[in-house]
């Protein structure tokens, strides 16, 4: 009789062992397929969202956050301008375009195809800014190959008052060539000092003085 109950006391508590594992295990197996399942869409994400990734690493001036979402070589179109990079020229174009404090609000994606989007961006700079155009919001063409930007294509400023801005650059690039010809040319010198050129002279030009 002893041994009977033993042996339920025994067959009880295995029962209850076994029962308190599966539930255990099912508990335990759930949570690693959500963490699977959260670490794939995290790194997904990651990889299908290159055109913000290269819009915050722009606005933060932060170049190894743009590097990391683009190809070996990039081309630029803006109209007729056809401008091809590598990395370490796109470098230099960064800089330049950093001196102008230039800051983005990306407004809308849309998806064409897998690799092609169109992205609706805010723009403001003191370029911008000087030129009466700002902000500036232009549609862009991105082309991506293996989840890098290869191509960016301008294809249309909304709120553009491209007469204005030839007229305010055309009167700037005039009066320095006459008065500080040092600084001629600074309009087309795509560097880093080009850039604090085209802020110096903007700065010479609006503190000239009145005749």
């Amino acid at each position: 009789m002893k041994l009977t109950k033993i042996s339920l006391s025994k067959l009880h508590a295995f029962i209850t062992f076994r029962a308190r594992h599966k539930v255990f295990m099912k508990s335990f197996t759930y949570l690693f397929l959500v963490l699977i399942v959260l670490s794939c869409s995290t790194k997904q994400t990651r990889k299908l969202d290159p055109i913000t990734a290269y819009y915050k690493g722009l606005n933060a001036s932060n170049f190894k956050d743009i590097n990391t979402h683009i190809a070996d070589r990039i081309t630029i179109i803006e109209g007729d301008y056809i401008m091809p990079f590598n990395k370490n020229t796109f470098y230099q174009h960064f800089k330049w375009d950093s001196v102008f404090n230039t800051k983005y609000n990306l407004k809308n994606i849309d998806s064409i195809t897998p690799s092609i989007s169109i992205a609706t961006v805010e723009s403001r700079s003191l370029k911008f800014k000087f030129l009466k155009n700002n902000p500036l919001t232009c549609k862009f063409k991105f082309y991506l190959k293996s989840g890098n930007i290869y191509k960016i294509e301008t294809l249309d400023c909304l709120n553009a008052d491209w007469d204005t801005w030839q007229k305010e650059k055309d009167l700037l690039v005039k009066w320095i060539a006459i008065n500080h010809p040092k600084l001629d040319g600074f309009i087309y010198d795509l560097s880093m000092k080009g850039a604090q050129n085209y802020l110096k002279a903007i700065a010479l030009y609006q503190t000239k003085p009145s005749n």
